[in-house]
């Protein structure tokens, strides 16, 4: 994965809307935050598993980051 798709990620929970963030169950945030991504940023099926894995494995620290809003 590249600092650039990174940088988007976290670009995508920073200007999200905190309610947005917590009120989807981790399923659908992750999916949700996938799409917001690829669509700034164009992704393959690697990626996308990679960007998937990372996702879920930095929920907690989303959800917590959109609770101190």
């Amino acid at each position: 994965m590249t600092p650039t798709i990174l940088r988007q990620l976290w670009s995508v929970v920073e200007t999200t809307q905190s309610h947005t963030l917590l009120k989807l169950d981790d399923a659908s945030l992750v999916q949700w935050l996938l799409k917001q991504t690829k669509n700034k940023a164009s992704l393959d099926g690697d990626e996308t598993n990679v960007l998937t894995n990372y996702i879920e494995s930095r929920l907690t620290l989303i959800r917590d980051l959109a609770q101190q809003r």
